[in-house]
């Protein structure tokens, strides 16, 4: 039920993100678009940003669900859960430019280290600190390519192994290597 609830609200609020400015969108609008009773979506979310938390957690799970065989390499894993929660945005990119652009660079970011943290760990490779800031890095250029990149994603796709690659690098010169 709580999940439903947080779902439906996550719905709505995408919904309402892609009609109006997202700053004129309130917790109780998107209750009424959910078909929620308020006091139960304030009970789960009391806040956009607690719908907004969900949202992106439900776009980890997409990065959390690919399944990768043993012998593949960490590049290819990395890529692929990335790509995986960028293909689970792309849908909804007009809503979620529109809430990122309202919000300012400085929320958007505040949710990019547990994006990377789900990214690594949905490919195996666990978030060591420096693991971590490199992903949180690369997470932030791919998405700044992402919002210009409509249709196939062929930039963004380009991007996101060009920053692997670096990232690997970086991280081996340091010690800090998968």
């Amino acid at each position: 039920m709580t999940d439903d609830i947080l779902d439906r609200a996550a719905d709505a609020a995408l919904a309402l993100a892609a009609d109006r400015a997202w700053p004129n969108v309130s917790l109780r609008d998107i209750a009424v678009k959910a078909e929620v009773p308020f006091a139960d979506l304030y009970a789960r979310a009391a806040s956009k940003a607690a719908v907004l938390a969900h949202l992106s957690a439900r776009f980890d799970r997409a990065a959390l669900g690919v399944d990768y065989p043993e012998s593949s390499e960490p590049h290819d894993r990395l890529f692929d859960a990335a790509m995986a929660r960028l293909e689970a945005m792309e849908p909804h990119r007009a809503a979620l430019l529109a809430i990122a652009k309202s919000e300012g660079p400085l929320a958007s970011a505040s949710r990019f280290p547990r994006i990377a943290r789900a990214v690594l760990e949905a490919a195996g490779v666990p978030a060591t600190p420096p693991r971590l800031l490199a992903m949180t890095a690369v997470w932030a250029r791919v998405v700044q390519v992402w919002r210009d990149d409509e249709g196939a994603l062929n930039r963004t796709m380009a991007e996101l192994d060009k920053r692997l690659k670096q990232m690997a690098e970086r991280l081996k010169k340091i010690g800090a290597g998968f």
